[in-house]
């Protein structure tokens, strides 16, 4: 048993570490080592782990928070300026496509799409670009690769990518952009595109079938697609390739700004399809391999990942231009200068976000979102307009707000007997449910004020967008005193009424009018939204019913058209108003077409207008048919316009040039932060309070001491 008089030198040993580094200034807290104190690092987190960072199958966002950092497709987005505009990245320029009709004659740019028979977009590389130092790419004393044939035995040595204690690089070329677009086409990546673009890419889908042919004779051996052309992605020279598109497609440019079209060099494709390294998470879905800004240093997906600049990396600077506003906000004060300014981004898992908030809160997270729970800690909402809180402020903490370029709706099904159909009647009574359905109410409540009702289905920053008094839709609001106002209740009613449901009743049965929607109990099924909405039906004395379902009896339902109302929302894949008004084309539908167009809304004037305007270049004409097409959706309602959702990001004050950017996934790069600043303001918000500690060891003290003294008394009576 040890003494009392140990014990008590014990606990003050115990506690004197910690006053001593109380007397530094160290912060207890800290979570990071202290070795990365002041060092120009970014801290962020993750909430789960990448499934794909491979870019043939790669397609959501958490994966693209790492793979647009590391790959470099043709084209990026402009980091500021709005409409979302398209620019260079690894191309010299942005690609104007050359049109030929049928017998291969070439057309002019104004020509109607109608006659185009394909399109071909020559691609010009910037010369100079080279790829991360990866073991792919490593040569021996005679120049030939080291890794690309490794023994059994050699491969038997290998644990982890670090394992390869050489690496190597070389110049990216045209080939290298066409080997990926033939991998989007191999029998065992299952590329997420492959379909649409199988409809577009010149050859693609035969091409497919040629891979899996090849496959099965070489037994699962490496396929090099260097051995089987492509008629749609040829490389031209050293630093030019050229893609074949099916008829007038002018989207596709989008495409070459995502990562489905970023080059994989074959080096590292046969790296990675050495028997036995994908069994030790050594693969291009886990270590990618790209000419980006940043590579891929740590990939623990159940704690860190890390990214650190690209050594290789180079020629890129900050952008100098952007929207109104930009230069008095700061956002142009590194302009021209070389990117990226952060040499590593450590991202934690967090899969709780009280943890993630509290880190933001003392300064170990650079930058966080705002979830509901924390979201009356940070922001208040005054006259429509969000500011940050005093304490938030007292940080120096800023707020950047920016709408997204996304549709949160609800749609009727148009194939109804009910709630759809086209007749005058039919239309009324979805116009009375979409004025009662009063959505400005809906995100004060739900959405903690982020966001802006819509008027249409497209959002501001696509083309095609109206703002102010030209974008309001007339059949649910008036323009009173220079802003929208959502027309009266009794309008409404009125309309209902006009339908053939006065006051809430059929007017040839006399029974209520039910509206039945169908949601997932984690959607609109919740209760509280749930009794939101049916105070807004009955409103105008319409009972709403909710079936609340599991997620594939839900789309099982919508799937054969067996709803009537439904809550559904989209995220723009790319910035063309194409991808938004396609959502009700009628070939589209869900139930008859398997398509997108989920309230099977099918108008042949509609259909017509989006014929010429999908194809269209950007400019008057275009804006002319969707200015068309917005009106008969407006007059028709097959949807309620709900909401375009806005997010709401926080910074420290020691970063720089964050810009919400809904396209841009590579927007780590142009980001800047002070670390001294950072450093400063660590210690300040942590400094350990020493008081409680010295009171819990005074307690200690005086409840040991009875006990130290009876061991003293013990110690005498015994001596003597």
């Amino acid at each position: 048993m040890i003494s009392a008089s140990l014990s008590f030198r014990f606990l003050l040993l115990g506690a004197l570490p910690f006053l001593l580094s109380a007397c530094d200034g160290t912060a207890w807290n800290n979570p990071y080592p202290a070795a990365e104190a002041g060092k120009n690092i970014l801290y962020t987190a993750f909430t789960g782990r990448p499934k794909h960072l491979d870019p043939a199958q790669s397609y959501t966002e958490d994966e693209a928070a790492f793979t647009a950092q590391v790959y470099q497709p043709p084209l990026q987005y402009h980091y500021l300026k709005r409409p979302y505009a398209l620019i260079p990245f690894a191309a010299t320029e942005v690609p104007r496509p050359r049109y030929f009709d049928a017998a291969g004659h070439a057309l002019s740019p104004a020509a109607d799409p109608a006659a185009v028979a394909y399109s071909v977009y020559d691609i010009h590389i910037r010369p100079g670009i080279r790829y991360q130092p990866h073991p792919a790419f490593a040569l021996d004393a005679g120049g030939k690769p080291r890794y690309l044939d490794l023994s059994p035995a050699a491969l038997a040595q290998i644990d982890t990518l670090a394992d390869f204690k050489e690496t190597g690089t070389r110049e990216l070329t045209a080939a290298d952009y066409v080997y990926q677009i033939k991998r989007l086409a191999h029998p065992h990546l299952h590329s997420p595109i492959f379909g649409l673009m199988s409809q577009y890419i010149v050859g693609l889908k035969d091409y497919a079938a040629t891979l899996e042919q090849a496959d099965k004779a070489k037994s699962g051996s490496w396929l090099d697609l260097r051995a089987y052309p492509l008629e749609g992605a040829r490389a031209v020279d050293r630093y030019t390739y050229q893609v074949k598109v099916k008829g007038k497609y002018p989207q596709f440019q989008y495409w070459l700004a995502m990562p489905f079209f970023a080059p994989i060099p074959w080096e590292a494709d046969r790296f990675y399809s050495q028997p036995g390294l994908a069994e030790k998470n050594i693969s291009l879905d886990w270590y990618p391999v790209g000419t980006g800004p940043y590579m891929l240093s740590e990939n623990d997906p159940n704690r860190r990942m890390v990214l650190t600049r690209n050594p290789n990396y180079g020629g890129e600077t900050y952008p100098t231009e952007g929207e109104p506003g930009d230069r008095a906000a700061g956002l142009l004060a590194d302009a021209g200068k070389p990117l990226p300014f952060i040499d590593k981004v450590v991202f934690t898992l967090e899969k709780e976000t009280i943890p993630y908030w509290n880190k933001f809160l003392q300064g170990y997270y650079d930058a966080s979102g705002i979830s509901s729970d924390n979201f009356d800690q940070a922001v208040q909402i005054s006259g429509g307009e969000a500011r940050l809180t005093e304490d938030m402020e007292k940080q120096g903490i800023q707020l950047r707000t920016s709408v997204a370029t996304s549709d949160m709706y609800m749609g009727f099904n148009m194939l109804d007997p009910t709630v759809g159909g086209y007749t005058d009647k039919a239309r009324k009574l979805r116009q009375a449910i979409s004025i009662a359905v009063d959505f400005e109410e809906f995100i004060s409540i739900f959405a903690n004020g982020r966001g802006i009702a819509a008027q249409g289905p497209i959002p501001p920053g696509i083309f095609g967008y109206r703002g102010g008094r030209d974008g309001v839709n007339p059949y649910v609001y008036d323009w009173v005193d220079g802003k929208p106002a959502r027309k009266s209740i009794a309008y409404a009613k009125q309309l209902l009424a006009e339908a053939g449901y006065p006051g809430g009743r059929d007017a040839a049965t006399g029974k209520p009018l039910l509206v039945y929607l169908d949601t997932t109990a984690s959607g609109l099924g919740s209760k509280s939204r749930v009794d939101w909405l049916q105070k807004q039906f009955q409103k105008i004395d319409v009972q709403l019913v909710v079936r609340a379902t599991d997620w594939n009896r839900f789309q099982d339902k919508i799937r054969k058209g067996n709803a009537q109302l439904f809550f559904f929302g989209w995220n723009a894949d790319y910035p063309d108003p194409e991808n938004f008004l396609f959502l009700l084309y009628g070939p589209h539908s869900r139930t008859k077409g398997e398509g997108e167009n989920a309230a099977n809304y099918d108008n042949p004037e509609y259909d017509r207008l989006f014929e010429r305007m999908k194809n269209m270049d950007n400019g008057p004409e275009r804006q002319a048919l969707i200015d068309q097409m917005v009106r008969i959706l407006r007059r028709d309602a097959p949807w309620i316009f709900g909401y375009h959702p806005k997010d709401f990001v926080l910074a420290h004050a020691w970063t720089f040039n964050r810009k919400p950017n809904q396209m841009a996934n590579n927007a780590l790069k142009y980001q800047r932060i002070d670390p001294a600043l950072r450093e400063r303001m660590r210690a300040q918000w942590n400094r350990p309070v020493l008081w409680p500690l010295l009171l819990t060891l005074l307690a200690l003290a005086a409840a040991v001491a009875p006990a130290w003294r009876a061991y003293r008394r013990h110690e005498k009576e015994t001596a003597r």
